[in-house]
Order: structure tokens, then C-alpha cells, then sequence
């Protein structure tokens, strides 16, 4: 059985149980760091001013703790994306909708919104700067605009999938709910939106990554907080190890944020996937959990501790 699993991790198109995957990804980051350590280690190879070591870095966090309010300025950025992404998504699911499912304003406005996507974000940043100022309401709307750009061509994609008679797979939803004689709006809540957000929401779970190269060019400006302008800061001062600490830390709240809008994902579209989200395994353990406690009072003489019998 051993020996099947090993010759599977080297097979062409092989696959491997989660708990192996688990391990070896353990193991693929303790060599990233080793090698790390080697290449940093004398300062002959890569000099400290570039790359510091793994322990230097390490050491950087109290510094950027104490010394640099971390905390506030991680905050301040999760802020600013968690705006920008509800002002996006509030923008560009109606006109998505809207833009797709009708032929008028799809012939009018499809072809341009399309285009939308080649517009490059920081290009825009004073048009921001001249309506909204300098504060964290100009740059959550940059923000908001550059998610928008690529979020509303991909919610018409989806649509536009869904309404094409040759994407047989697809299509036959539309058909079976015609055939059922529904209406507009049950054609919209128990197909389109269902059907289009569990494609969409892998387009925002990918954004997120794209999303942190604009919070760190919006935070330059005016700088009031925020990991974006805490870089800045940093490379102004030379402090690599406390530079490349910050770098550590937007991928660790990337990483974080990627697992927690994975999961719900699976909690809100789990047609899409094998396995049930951590999220609705909690909180069925956490209602049969309740329902123990409340078969478990009403049979003991608890109850009577707490109602006394007039």
C-alpha cells in the first residue's frame, strides 16, 4: 500500500490523498526556508541589502509590531478591500444582469464594457484624486472601479453561457424551467442568479490576489495607514528585514482571505463541489451539539433546578 502511494507521487497525472498533500506541502515550505537560509547565510551570495535572512525577518515583526502599528495599518488595508469589494459587487451584478439577460441594453452597451477590461487602473488615479480628494473614501472607490472593471465583462459572460442554445450542458436548465411554466422572476432566482454566481464567484476569489497590487499604489497617496504605505516607509528607511516582513504579511491575509471566500463557496454553491465546507460542518456539529444539550436538560433533573412547579 506504501509503495503504491510512493510511486503515485512521481506518476504523470497522478493524485494524492489530502493528508499526503498536507505533509508534503510542510515539507515543500521547510526547504523553501532552508534554501533561503543558505543563500542569506554568509551575505557573499545574495547581499543583506536584497535578501535578509529568514531569522532577521522573523525578528522584524517586533518591530513592526510595537514601532509600527502592524496591526492598524493590516486592518486599514482588509478594510479597504472589504469596501471596494462590496461597492464593486453592488455595481456590477444588476448591470451584469441587467446588460445580459435583455437584448436592449446588451446591444447598446456589451461591446463597451468588454473594453473596459484593457483600461489600466493607476492610469485613472488622479480622475479619483479630483472627484473624491485624498482620503480612504477615494481610494476605496479606486479600489471599487478597478474590481468593477473586470467583475461586470465576466458576470455578461456567464449569462451569456447560460443563454447559449449550443452549451448543452447549461442551456437545459433554462429549458427545464421553461417547460415548468415559470416566470420571470422564478427564471431569474432559481436559474440566472444561481447559475451565474457560482461561475463569478471563482473570478472573485482570483481577483483578490490582483486586488492588493492596487491597495499598495492607492495607499502611496497621502499616506494614512495601510501595508501599502507601510512599504513605502519601510524601503524609504532601508529596513529590509522589516520590509520583507510586510511582503510575508500581505501574503499571509491573501492566502487567509482565499480559504475563507473558498469556503463560502462551498457553503453557498456546494453543487460545485466533492466536499462539504468547514463552515457547514460547524455549524451542523454546533446544532446537533444544542439539540444534545436540549434532549439531555429536558430528560435530567436539571430542569427542575431552573422551574419550580407552582
Amino acid at each position: 500500500m506504501a509503495k503504491n502511494k510512493y510511486k503515485e507521487i512521481i506518476k504523470f497525472g497522478g493524485t494524492i490523498d489530502n493528508k499526503t498533500n498536507t505533509v508534503l506541502s510542510i515539507i515543500g515550505a521547510l526547504i523553501l526556508v532552508l534554501v533561503w537560509h543558505f543563500l542569506t547565510i554568509t551575505g557573499d551570495i545574495i547581499p543583506p541589502k536584497i535578501l535578509t535572512s529568514p531569522l532577521s525577518v522573523f525578528r522584524g515583526f517586533k518591530t513592526l509590531y510595537f514601532e509600527y502599528d502592524l496591526l492598524a495599518n493590516v486592518w486599514y488595508s482588509v478594510s479597504l478591500n472589504l469596501f471596494g469589494y462590496l461597492f464593486a459587487l453592488s455595481a456590477a451584478l444588476p448591470l451584469g444582469f441587467l446588460i445580459g439577460i435583455y437584448p436592449l441594453p446588451k446591444a447598446l452597451f456589451q461591446k463597451y464594457t468588454d473594453g473596459l477590461r484593457y483600461l489600466p487602473p493607476p492610469a485613472i488615479t488622479g480622475i479619483f484624486i479630483l472627484i473624491f480628494g485624498l482620503g480612504f473614501g477615494m481610494k476605496a472607490s479606486f479600489l471599487a472601479f478597478s474590481i468593477f472593471m473586470p467583475l461586470l465583462p465576466s458576470v455578461i459572460q456567464k449569462v451569456n453561457e447560460l443563454q447559449n442554445p449550443r452549451n448543452d450542458k447549461d442551456y437545459v436548465y433554462l429549458q427545464t424551467i421553461k417547460t415548468l411554466g415559470a416566470n420571470s422572476f422564478q427564471k431569474f432566482t432559481k436559474v440566472y442568479f444561481p447559475y451565474v454566481m457560482g461561475k463569478v464567484w471563482d473570478d472573485i476569489v482570483n481577483l483578490v490576489a490582483v486586488t492588493w497590487t492596487y491597495i499598495v499604489i492607492i495607499e502611496l497617496l497621502n499616506k494614512e495607514g495601510g501595508v501599502g504605505g507601510m512599504i513605502h516607509t519601510l524601503r524609504r528607511q532601508g529596513l529590509v528585514a522589516e520590509y520583507y516582513g510586510v511582503l510575508f504579511t500581505i501574503v499571509l491575509i491573501g492566502i487567509t482571505l482565499d480559504f475563507i471566500l473558498k469556503e463560502a463557496g462551498k457553503l453557498c454553491f456546494p453543487y460545485k463541489y466533492d466536499k462539504i465546507s468547514i463552515i457547514r460542518k460547524l455549524l451542523i456539529s454546533l446544532g446537533k451539539t444544542l439539540g444534545n444539550i436540549k434532549k439531555f436538560i429536558s430528560k435530567s433533573k436539571i430542569k427542575s433546578l431552573f422551574f419550580v412547579d407552582k
